[in-house]
Formats: structure tokens, C-alpha cells, sequence
């Protein structure tokens, strides 16, 4: 019972940390973002399987968090107001041409990284040429083209 403690612990405490980290975090990872993301995953293994390196232990430990995840997404699905919380909303960075700086700073998002989605799926090179972008739940950023 202890293990599926220490799993539990560790998955609210990873999930709080990402939605405080942001959705940009986990959209582009670089290859700092890796190397932590690497160590984050053996500090975490320290701390839920503690004393106990059995093979018994880490299938508990690994059910237990598919299980966790299981009845997260259920709740989400059946709560919407947990969902918006546990995963955001899309959040609009650009009306009409304008940067929302506001929003953007908040996203922690710059008009560089806006150019590049825009380049990229919409061969625009002028933030007067967008309508909309978008920062969605995923993290990426959505660009609507002015007509």
C-alpha cells in the first residue's frame, strides 16, 4: 500500500508542477528540456520505490499511475470544469494583426515564436498578415491567416 502512496504523491505533485510549468514547456522540447526531464524521471523513481526494489513493487508502482491516469481522464471527461482546470483552454495571442502582450507574457510566449508557427503552417512573414493565433492546450500555436 505504501508504493501506491508514493505513486500517488508523485503523479498530483508532477501534475501540479507541468500545468504550473505551462503548456509551452511540453510542446518543444530542446535538449536541456530532456536531459531534466530524464533526471526529474529518476529522482521520481527514488521516490516511489524507496526501499523496495522489487519487480512486484515497480508493476505496482507503474499500474498504479496507469490507473491514476485512467480516472483522471474519466473525471475530465465527465467534469468539464476539471478539465479547463487540469488542462487549460486555447488561448488567443494575436487579434487582427495585434500581438496580446498581456497573454503573451503570461503563455510566456514572444512574437518570435509566433512568426515561426506562422511561417511554418501558413508561409506567412508579417504579424500583420495573421487574424488569430491561437496558443492551444497542446501547447502549440495555431495561426488563422487574414483572408
Amino acid at each position: 500500500m505504501d508504493a501506491v502512496l508514493r505513486a500517488a504523491a508523485i503523479y498530483v505533485f508532477l501534475l501540479i508542477l507541468f500545468r504550473i510549468l505551462g503548456r509551452r514547456t511540453l510542446s518543444e522540447i530542446t535538449t536541456f528540456d530532456f536531459v531534466l526531464l530524464l533526471i526529474i524521471g529518476e529522482a521520481t523513481q527514488q521516490g516511489m520505490l524507496g526501499d523496495d526494489f522489487s519487480v512486484t513493487n515497480a508493476f505496482l508502482i507503474i499500474a498504479s499511475l496507469v490507473v491514476m491516469d485512467i480516472v483522471l481522464s474519466l473525471v475530465k471527461e465527465r467534469v468539464p470544469v476539471a478539465g479547463r482546470l487540469l488542462d487549460g483552454v486555447p488561448m488567443l495571442l494575436v487579434e487582427d494583426g495585434m500581438p496580446l502582450r498581456a497573454r503573451m507574457k503570461k503563455a510566456r510566449v514572444d512574437e518570435y515564436d509566433i512568426m515561426e508557427a506562422a511561417r511554418r503552417s501558413q508561409g506567412l512573414e508579417r504579424m500583420e498578415d495573421i487574424k488569430y493565433a491561437v496558443l492551444e492546450v497542446s501547447g502549440t500555436i495555431s495561426i488563422i491567416p487574414k483572408k
